[in-house]
């Protein structure tokens, strides 16, 4: 299966940085190609609909053609961790080989954005900064591999 995660803005701090790299170097290892695409964070001091407006326009464009998309938005659905390990083994049953992961900015995503993937998703609850969020859905993503596989990793 080929992962994108369309994100905005990068990761400054090396620490999150480098936990990032090894989740991808081992979600990698399971056989799948993962691309990371970022794009430009718009500064903060503008409308909030303004910034999130471009910030969702840029993340649209960048979108996977015919890729399955999954928006990460905190009205999505929450899963346990078997459960969204069970969700992507289905996309792939069904043979969905392309899943497009859209995380906004600090503001989140359009309302339009959102809506125009075919599943909302959220990981918590709780508000994570967009950079936070990354890190949680590469972990997830290879911890939903080793569940599939039937590896001890997902205890």
């Amino acid at each position: 299966m080929e992962l994108t995660v369309v994100c905005v803005g990068r990761i400054r701090d090396p620490h999150l940085a480098a936990l990032c790299a090894d989740y991808q170097g081992r979600i990698v290892r399971y056989g799948h190609r993962l691309e990371l695409v970022e794009v430009k964070e718009e500064p903060g001091s503008r409308p909030a609909d303004l910034v999130i407006g471009r910030e969702s326009e840029r993340l649209a464009a960048k979108i996977t053609a015919g890729a399955w998309t999954v928006a990460l938005d905190l009205g999505g659905e929450q899963y346990s961790s078997p459960q969204f390990a069970s969700r992507l083994g289905s996309l792939a049953d069904q043979g969905i080989n392309r899943v497009c992961f859209v995380i906004g900015g600090a503001l989140g995503l359009s309302a339009a954005l959102a809506e125009s993937c075919r599943w909302k998703l959220s990981l918590s609850r709780m508000t994570l900064t967009h950079e936070m969020a990354r890190l949680v859905l590469l972990e997830q993503l290879y911890r939903a591999n080793t569940i599939l596989r039937g590896e001890p990793y997902h205890k």
